[in-house]
């Protein structure tokens, strides 16, 4: 009786308080068998993007979020989709969620252009200067604050922005930013100094361009030189009397003559 009771026990504590096991792993599996089907769903949305179907493309994007809530990159593609849309309010917040989740440059640089094209400049320095603390490497973060600056009078900053976007690439497109910022101040001294930077830059592409075009000597392949005809040999003829001078003929032998 006693066994039959432990028995009993020892089946209900089995059933009922040993992890099942089997249950993360159906989980797992599941997860797994989403994978092609996530990545199915991103070609068609970067597709759709391409081709301007923007509906399609939210679908998509908006299906990837539901299988995965915490997708950076999704949100903050939608946010590039609603920007282009010039649904401005909707890209922000999708900016916004992708970078609680994500801290990246990125987000925040559109969102500081999303600011910038909605005339919200306070908001949209705030967020490039953000953006370049993260990624401080990039020129284009840097013409995009300047651009805020500007519109809010900070002039001298937005010049320093310029220059360190010149000094990360040294082109004519960064100092004519640098020529248009001190054109709309008025700056007659800097835009007089910023033209000849642009003249001078020129000059030193176009020099560097026709080095590049003239081939180096080492790389000339000079023609073979023609060769020297060859001389023709003098044929010297001999006339009758040299060849019987020179050509000794048999000696005759005398035969003598029997006396009878």
């Amino acid at each position: 009786m006693l066994a039959a009771v432990l028995i009993l026990v020892i089946v209900f504590f089995t059933a009922f308080f040993i992890p099942n096991y089997g249950n993360d792993t159906s989980e797992e599996q599941e997860t797994t068998s989403k994978a092609p089907q996530m990545k199915r769903l991103w070609s068609l949305a970067q597709t759709a993007m391409r081709e301007r179907k923007p509906l399609k493309a939210e679908k998509a994007l908006l299906t990837i979020l539901k299988f995965d809530e915490k997708n950076a990159a999704a949100y903050n593609r939608l946010g590039i989709l609603y920007a282009k849309e010039k649904h401005y309010k909707e890209a922000i917040e999708c900016f916004e969620i992708a970078q609680s989740l994500d801290n990246n440059a990125s987000s925040l640089h559109n969102v500081g252009l999303i600011y910038l094209e909605t005339n919200k400049y306070e908001k949209a320095a705030m967020a490039f200067r953000q953006a370049i603390e993260l990624e401080g490497d990039q020129p284009g973060r840097y013409i995009a604050y300047a651009k805020a600056l500007e519109k809010i009078g900070e002039r001298h900053k937005a010049a320093e922005a310029l220059e360190t976007a010149y000094s990360l690439n040294p082109t004519t497109v960064v100092l004519r930013h640098l020529l248009e910022l001190y054109e709309n101040f008025g700056d007659l001294e800097n835009i007089e100094l910023t033209r000849k930077r642009i003249d001078e830059l020129q000059i030193a592409r176009e020099k560097n361009v026709t080095k590049e075009a003239k081939p180096k000597r080492h790389l000339i392949r000079r023609a073979p030189k023609a060769e020297k005809a060859a001389k023709p040999t003098k044929v010297v003829k001999m006339n009758k009397t040299t060849t019987r001078a020179t050509a000794k003929p048999p000696k005759k032998v005398a035969k003598k003559r029997k006396i009878i």
